[in-house]
């Protein structure tokens, strides 16, 4: 007896696109994503390639007029709705080009809401290229199977972070002084969060002064052991995850 194929196909390459998708929906694509999908992932007419937008779950699109440069996507059925996403925000002050773009990725993975950086007085960048973030949330999304890419908002000014924190969104901040216990912490304060990482020389005294001032924020410790910035960032998400996100 043969065996029913698979569908969607499991070797179907994911696409993020910023069309907004439904049934019949046909897309064009050209430029760096057409040459994946002719040159490397070597798509033929009637070929599924699955897309998402960040808003309308995953759709199964099936390949035609396929070109040197560029071809067309129609989509023929939905294949995942849209992702319900834990209402987490982490705050990170810029650091060294690779090591924040590896925060960006595993932000994305393990199912951030908003990314959100923050300039603070000892971060050693000052400036980020948001195009490139933006590029490893999106690869990020289509290698781990999400239908959602965190937010990614400019880059803000400690105090000006602080001055316009919304009310009711406790704002969890890594201090090296000393802090609650990060998963006592979180266990006491389920719903919507954000978890604040300073640059890699921590947060000055007047910086950590104004945050711990902030009727919102909650001082955590992250243990004995002192952690480079990139890993206290995805320690904390995970451990938030853990025990307030979507990992329960």
């Amino acid at each position: 007896m043969t065996a029913t194929p698979a569908w969607p196909p499991q070797s179907a390459p994911r696409l993020h696109v910023e069309t907004q998708l439904g049934e019949g929906v046909v897309v064009s694509i050209d430029g760096n994503p057409a040459h994946y999908l002719i040159a490397v992932m070597r798509v033929k007419p009637d070929d599924i390639v699955l897309l998402f937008d960040g808003r309308s779950g995953e759709w199964a699109a099936r390949a035609r007029d396929i070109r040197k440069r560029d071809l067309v996507l129609e989509c023929v059925e939905q294949t995942k709705p849209p992702e319900t996403v834990p209402d987490f925000w982490l705050c990170c002050a810029p650091i060294k080009k690779g090591r924040i773009d590896l925060i960006a990725e595993k932000a994305c993975e393990l199912g951030v809401a908003k990314l959100q950086p923050v300039l603070t007085r000892r971060a050693v960048v000052d400036k980020l290229n948001l195009d490139r973030l933006h590029a490893h949330l999106v690869e990020a999304a289509e290698q781990c199977g999400r239908t959602a890419l965190p937010e990614l908002a400019a880059m803000v000014k400690l105090d000006a972070l602080l001055r316009d924190w919304p009310q009711g969104r406790p704002l969890f901040f890594a201090d090296e002084t000393g802090g609650a216990p990060l998963t006592e912490a979180f266990a006491n304060h389920p719903g919507p969060a954000a978890f604040l990482i300073g640059p890699e020389g921590g947060f000055d005294p007047a910086e950590r002064a104004a945050i711990r001032a902030h009727p919102q924020a909650l001082p955590v410790s992250l243990g004995s052991r002192i952690l480079r910035a990139e890993t206290a960032a995805i320690a904390a998400t995970a451990a938030w995850m853990t025990i307030n996100g979507d990992w329960k």
